[in-house]
């Protein structure tokens, strides 16, 4: 499986609309959860790409498939 390459500024756009919210921020990481109380640590750097490996494992943790992507 290839994923695609995102920005945290499109993963946040994406973890949004699946229900997360942003509860605090800690330095350049954001930390979000939702209503089930699952919890997403996001790194913003703006304009750089996310690593794949964040990115699936923020796939993983918030139950997210390709096509959410």
């Amino acid at each position: 499986m290839k994923l695609p390459r995102i920005d945290s500024d499109k993963m946040l756009h994406i973890l949004k609309k699946k229900g997360f919210i942003v509860v605090r921020q800690s330095g350049s990481h954001m930390i979000m959860r939702n209503d089930e109380g699952i919890r997403i640590t996001l790194p913003c750097h703006s304009g750089k790409i996310l690593h794949p490996k964040i990115v699936k494992r923020i796939m993983e943790d918030a139950e997210l498939s390709e096509e959410d992507l």
